[in-house]
């Protein structure tokens, strides 16, 4: 397997895909995204990304998006890697919003796969390097046919690989023989976009996770983290079990943004847990489900 060590002082091993939080009146709340950011990082992330698909970045102005950037660098730029959600299914669109974040000073940027228009693998491809090209910054793929509806197939990967800013894969497709070959075969660093399969992924080679549990259970995830760094698999099992029912809470009763503002609100964490539609806040009876499942992590709220 490459050595995907150089790779971690630029991106980091436990990242949160942050929320963006909201006022009453439905405006982005900097200020309270900035709070945030500097809670998770004081918690155990050394990295954070910001308006990706958590951050509701599809409902978001290229204002807010670029807003968000700003404040979140002015919170934590310096204590942590700050990568930015650049990526749409508009090529044009990404290279100006990663040029636009490249200017705020940015340590990185996540391109997911362009969703909708469902390009061909020479598409997918050609508008991967055409936005790796357009900065100097490292890029982090994110691979998620879940939400884009096609993959990034192993030998686009691997091309991908060749371009010298393509440096890490957000990977939620959890084809681990798939992994395996784009790692033996290039030195790109691999991140869990699977909060429930980080122990397997790290395991196989990959260097983190970017995660929306993180929000709720940062210095579970860092001890994790540091537990399979540390070849200390016996702790590693132990976390794992332990969190399974809080990433179930958090990653499988609601979309994962909605579920997230919820228990980050149940924390004290946030003042509202208000979304953007057509997301919306979880009814009664899954709110019941997602408090079953917490509990059963131990955290109880009243």
């Amino acid at each position: 397997m490459a050595d995907t060590s150089a790779n971690l002082p630029a991106l980091g091993t436990l990242l949160t895909a942050m929320v963006t939080p909201f006022t009453t009146d439905g405006k982005v709340d900097y200020q309270q995204a900035a709070e945030l950011a500097s809670k998770l990082v004081d918690d155990g992330c050394d990295g954070l990304v910001v308006t990706g698909t958590t951050g509701e970045t599809s409902t978001l102005t290229d204002e807010e998006n670029l807003g968000m950037f700003r404040a979140v660098m002015e919170a934590v730029g310096g204590r942590a890697a700050v990568i930015a959600g650049t990526g749409t299914n508009d090529t044009a669109h990404s290279v100006h919003l990663s040029q636009e974040a490249a200017k705020l000073g940015v340590d990185g940027l996540l391109i997911v796969t362009p969703y909708y228009n469902k390009p061909s693998q020479a598409g997918v491809r050609a508008h991967f390097e055409t936005v790796a090209s357009a900065t100097d910054l490292p890029v982090m793929l994110y691979d998620i046919p879940g939400r884009s509806s096609i993959e990034i197939a192993p030998d686009t990967m691997i091309r991908l690989a060749q371009h010298p800013n393509i440096v890490a894969v957000k990977d939620a497709k959890a084809d681990f023989a798939a992994a395996t070959r784009v790692l033996a075969e290039t030195d790109l660093a691999f991140y869990s976009g699977d909060d429930g399969l980080t122990l397997q992924w790290m395991a196989l080679g990959a260097v983190g996770l970017v995660g929306v549990t993180t929000h709720v259970a940062t210095r579970r995830f860092r001890e994790l983290i540091d537990a399979i760094n540390a070849s200390d698999l016996g702790t590693a099992r132990k976390i794992n079990f332990e969190l399974e029912p809080i990433v179930r809470a958090t990653m499988t009763r609601v979309q994962g943004a909605v579920a997230a503002k919820q228990i980050l609100k149940w924390q004290g964490v946030l003042p509202n847990s208000i979304v953007r539609l057509p997301l919306v806040e979880p009814d009664e009876a899954e709110i019941e489900t997602i408090r079953e499942d917490l509990a059963r992590g131990g955290l109880v709220f009243s």
